[in-house]
């Protein structure tokens, strides 16, 4: 959030004649060129915006891909990259090889041994340690709730029921006030301190402004203690998230979750998400005064289904031709490779890119049997 002064102001007008500039160039490069389509990186900021924009004054298709799941992939699609749309069948089901293969991948994640985008973002995890233990015994329940960074691209997507996940935390923290006998952990995402992307606005930095921590039944879990979210989802009556992806890992782990923001995995029936903000309250203290949450087995099988989905039909490899850098967390340069190795006939990753930007087909890799 920017301060309502003259310097953001100033800011704001440089932004604006930047993207003007910008227009005039790729409106010249596309009456130049006449290009049978346009690819943009997720197309939700400056300057990738601006030329999806101007593209769509000239009627060209316009697709754009973000980061995948999966080391060193990406996702296409001619919608919203960030909001991720997916087509699942609706009689997709997992065979129990590709079962196999699922639980294989999330018994390395639960472990805390993956990346994303090329960030390795734990470099150790450890479990909960005796005095936290205690701690959780002392109340009548534990509820996790993990947070999101502000600056993630899923976040416009996901401001439905509140206008940013700042409101939804101060929201939660009056709530805690009201339940003494709850444990609540708020646990931070572990990308706000990422050395060179460092989030300007962070739940710590919440946290801190909000003397958040002066509640007796509140733990705030920062950035950078490496201890194992899994571990304290398997102790949590139900698990509290904005759109974060451990939402969907804690339905496949079997634990009731309560969802504030349309996340990737909302498309399918998931998570507990309430479609408006006074029902998402109603059922926080639902599930507070409740014994026991439901556990919905829809959820679990459907969040197995999306998980795996996304993973092996939707992230579309490129690790033939990059590998981190080795210097900054999430930069990549490139292999050393032959051009014939970026022909659509030597690559399926490269195959499925051609036939979906020349061909209009959707960009998925064949699923495994």
């Amino acid at each position: 959030h920017l301060e309502d002064n003259e310097d953001t102001r100033i800011l704001y007008r440089y932004f604006i004649l930047s993207a003007y500039k910008v227009a005039r160039q790729f409106d010249l490069l596309l009456k130049e060129l006449d290009p049978d389509s346009v690819m943009v990186f997720n197309g939700m900021q400056f300057p990738e915006a601006t030329a999806k924009w101007v593209a769509g004054l000239h009627d060209i298709p316009v697709y754009s891909y973000e980061a995948g799941i999966r080391p060193f992939s990406a996702f296409f699609t001619e919608g919203e990259a960030t909001a991720y749309p997916v087509n699942i069948p609706t009689d997709f089901e997992l065979t129990p090889e590709q079962n196999q293969e699922l639980d294989d991948y999330l018994s390395k994640r639960f472990e805390g041994n993956f990346s994303m985008a090329g960030v390795q973002f734990w470099p150790e995890m450890s479990g909960l340690d005796d005095a936290f233990l205690d701690k959780i015994n002392s109340f009548r329940q534990v509820v996790p709730i993990f947070t999101n960074v502000i600056f993630d691209t899923s976040q416009p997507h996901a401001n439905v029921l509140y206008p940013h996940m700042f409101d939804w935390l101060d929201e939660v923290l009056e709530t805690a006030k009201g339940h003494p006998e709850t444990l609540f952990v708020i646990r931070a995402h572990p990308d706000e301190i990422r050395p060179g992307k460092a989030s300007r606005e962070s739940v710590a930095g919440w946290v801190r402004d909000r003397h958040a921590e002066s509640l007796p039944n509140l733990v705030f879990i920062n950035s950078d203690q490496y201890f194992s979210s899994y571990e304290m989802i398997q102790r949590a009556k139900f698990v509290m998230i904005y759109n974060s992806t451990i939402g969907m890992e804690a339905s496949i782990l079997g634990k009731p979750v309560l969802c504030a923001g349309k996340a990737r995995f909302t498309q399918l029936d998931t998570v507990y998400f309430p479609q408006s903000r006074p029902e998402y309250l109603a059922q926080l203290e639902e599930f507070l005064a409740a014994d026991e949450v439901p556990v919905l087995p829809k959820h679990q099988e459907n969040a197995r289904r999306f998980l795996y989905f996304q993973l092996y039909h939707t992230s579309l490899p490129f690790d033939r031709y990059i590998e981190s850098d080795k210097i900054w967390p999430g930069f990549v340069r490139l292999k050393e490779f032959n051009l014939q190795d970026l022909l659509p006939e030597n690559s399926e990753t490269l195959k499925v890119v051609s036939e979906g930007l020349l061909e209009g087909k959707e960009f998925l890799l064949p699923l495994n049997k």
